[in-house]
C-alpha cells in the first residue's frame, strides 16, 4: 500500500512537472526504483523461478525485469492498472519472451553442474536437493502454461486470486478453479510436500 501511495504522489507530480516545464525528477526515480527493487525483488525472482525452473535463469529474467520496468516508470499509469499488475504483467511478459527465443534443453543443464560444484553445501546435500528440485520442476512440466503461470503467480509471486484475475483478465473463481485443479495435478504427482 506504502508504495502505492509513493507512486501516486510521483505520478502526479511528474505530470505537473512535465506540463510546467518538462524538468526531470531524477533523484525521486532514483528513490522510488531503489523502493521498488526492494520490496519485490524476491516476488519477481521467485515468480520467474516457478516459470523457468532455474535460479541462473531465474536471475538473469529478473534482472530483465526490473530494467523494464525503470525504462517504463515513466508510463505507469495508477488509473489504467494496480502497480502490482502493471510490474507483474511486464514479469510474465519477459518469462513468455524468453520461452519464445529459447529452444529447450532437457538432456543437460550447465546451471545444474555448476552448481554442483560451487561447494557451497556438501554433495549429498545439494543432491538431495537437486533431485528435490529436478521432481517438483518435473511436476510443473505437467501443468498447462496457463496452469504454471497461475501456480507462479500465487506461490511465486504471493498475489491474492483477485490481483491474478486482474493480470490475467479471468474471473477471481476462474483463477481458484485453476488453483485447485492445478494443486490436485501436482499432489498426484509429488504427494505431499514431506514426500518431496
Amino acid at each position: 500500500m506504502q508504495e502505492r501511495a509513493l507512486l501516486q504522489s510521483f505520478w502526479h507530480r511528474r505530470v505537473k512537472e512535465e506540463e510546467s516545464a518538462g524538468t526531470t525528477a531524477s533523484a525521486d526515480t532514483d528513490r522510488l526504483f531503489t523502493e521498488i527493487f526492494e520490496k519485490y525483488y524476491s516476488r519477481i525472482f521467485n515468480y520467474t523461478a516457478y516459470r523457468v525452473s532455474c535460479r541462473y535463469t531465474a536471475e538473469d529474467l529478473t534482472s530483465q525485469v526490473f530494467e523494464k520496468t525503470w525504462f517504463r516508470l515513466h508510463s505507469y499509469s495508477p488509473e489504467k492498472a494496480p502497480f502490482e499488475v502493471w510490474l507483474f504483467a511486464i514479469a510474465r511478459n519477459v518469462v513468455n519472451d524468453h520461452y519464445r527465443s529459447r529452444k529447450r534443453n532437457l538432456f543437460f543443464s550447465l546451471e545444474a553442474v555448476r552448481e554442483l560444484v560451487s561447494g557451497k553445501k556438501t554433495p549429498d546435500e545439494q543432491l538431495l536437493e537437486g533431485e528435490r528440485n529436478n521432481r517438483l520442476s518435473t511436476a510443473l512440466d505437467t501443468l498447462t502454461t496457463k496452469e504454471r503461470n497461475i501456480v507462479a503467480l500465487k506461490f511465486g509471486a504471493d498475489l491474492k486470486n483477485k490481483e491474478i484475475a486482474g493480470l490475467t483478465g479471468m474471473s477471481e473463481s476462474n483463477v481458484g478453479v485453476i488453483l485447485y485443479r492445478s494443486m490436485k495435478k501436482l499432489k498426484a504427482d509429488i504427494g505431499s510436500v514431506e514426500q518431496l
